[in-house]
């Protein structure tokens, strides 16, 4: 598990610190303040190769440098299978490239990489090795296996080594013919990770969509009863089940290499995913954490799972006030901040995690530094509501003005206006 990643003169501040919790860890922050960019080191940390350093297909995953004049370093700690590594890297200016141990890196059990464009990386202790020959890192295995979001679906390829996975589109339909163990997995991640209950996400049968394309393409039964080819499904469905299809070939390829090299299989799991609501309905935000903890318990049983999760999304925090355990989770949170000594910059906090019941409590904490959980116009008119009950001088004739625009921004529902009624009635604005 990964344990622990100080940034030193690396990302968008001066130095950024992280001590993770053993299973939930969540990411939070505006857009530009470093949430991908900390996923990225943590996977590098643990692989010491950038996804876009294996498939230079992916326009994200790329390697970090320092940002300012001076030395740049990343330091880390995880839990191997041998033993508890530390380490800490430096940034070589004339190599342009951070410093390493030669030789196989310590292996810290299957890890998962979901980005939010669609890509996605893994590193197998049991396919993903290198070894010395001398002083130099021979590589006979891939360094890792890393998708870009079409290989996902169509299959990944290496130059050197050919065919590495067939794909969601060839696997699905191979598993659904064999009806094994891979396609009964998939099954029961593809329920585990649905929307609601009523709301299953159910393989159909296989189909052809083109007279020129001769695969035999999954389906997914409808809610309102048609099959519907995964390749015309919606944008929050297709990351789902692509999701899904990469923890089960993920899980049985790693079983299956274990069974080769008659070896165990890993003891843990260190999943990575950035934006974990993307394209998401509410009500499949308000589940997404916990299912992905029922997944992976149900996919490995008995392998320790760590989680590291970015997310834009208040349901997602609401969601996680059942099952955050302060022992074993973490929340940090990223933030813009100034004073006059340093100016402006980004900080990194690991916050209490408080349970605030209402998902709209959560737009104005800390999280996500809202006013209100208010449109921006009805921010604007309560603030001059605001002004008005508090001003002696202010008549009726323009209570009554400014009411009716607030009427049609707020709604007659609002809870405001049982306060708005009852001062406005002894300020005699209503006679």
């Amino acid at each position: 598990m990964l344990e622990y990643l100080k940034l030193t003169n690396v990302g968008p501040s001066p130095s950024m610190e992280l001590k993770l919790g053993e299973r939930l860890n969540l990411l939070t922050g505006d857009n530009g303040l470093g949430k991908s960019f900390l996923l990225d080191i943590a996977w590098w940390s643990l692989t010491r190769k950038w996804p876009a350093e294996i498939n230079p297909r992916l326009s994200s995953g790329l390697m970090a440098r320092p940002m300012e004049s001076g030395k740049g370093s990343i330091a880390f700690s995880f839990t191997a299978k041998v033993k508890p590594v530390s380490y800490v890297s430096v940034y070589d200016r004339k190599l342009q490239a951070w410093s390493g141990k030669v030789g196989r890196p310590s292996n810290p059990g299957l890890v998962l990489y979901a980005q939010v464009d669609g890509s996605f990386a893994l590193w197998d202790p049991a396919r993903n090795y290198w070894r010395m020959k001398g002083n130099i890192d021979v590589q006979d295995r891939p360094p890792a296996y890393v998708f870009s979001s079409r290989d996902v679906w169509n299959g990944l390829r290496d130059e050197e080594r050919g065919l590495l996975c067939n794909g969601l589109i060839s696997d699905w339909g191979g598993w659904q013919k064999e009806r094994g163990r891979a396609f009964k997995s998939l099954c029961a991640v593809l329920a585990a990770l649905s929307p609601s209950e009523g709301e299953k996400i159910v393989p159909g049968e296989l189909t052809r969509i083109s007279l020129d394309d001769p695969r035999d393409i999954p389906t997914l039964v409808m809610p309102y009863g048609q099959s519907v080819p995964v390749l015309h499904a919606s944008a929050g469905i297709r990351r789902i089940i692509a999701l899904a299809y990469l923890l089960v070939w993920s899980w049985e390829e790693h079983l299956k290499a274990s069974e080769l090299l008659d070896q165990e299989s890993t003891a843990q799991i260190v999943f990575l995913i950035d934006e974990i609501e993307a394209h998401l309905h509410p009500k499949w935000q308000r589940r997404i954490v916990g299912a992905l903890l029922s997944v992976m318990d149900t996919l490995a049983p008995n392998v320790n799972v760590q989680i590291v999760a970015a997310t834009h999304s208040p349901l997602v925090l609401a969601s996680a006030e059942a099952f955050f355990d302060a022992e074993k989770d973490a929340w940090f949170d990223l933030d813009c901040v100034s004073d006059e000594k340093n100016g402006v910059r980004v900080e990194l906090k690991q916050r209490p995690f408080i349970r605030r019941g209402d998902v709209s409590n959560w737009l104005t904490s800390e999280a996500f530094d809202l006013e209100s959980a208010r449109s921006l116009e009805a921010e604007r008119v309560l603030r001059d509501a605001a002004v008005a009950l508090s001003d002696d001088a202010f008549d009726s004739h323009r209570a009554r003005a400014r009411e009716a625009h607030r009427r049609r921004v707020l709604g007659d529902p609002d809870p405001f206006w049982g306060r708005w009624r009852f001062i406005a009635e002894k300020k005699g604005w209503l006679s």
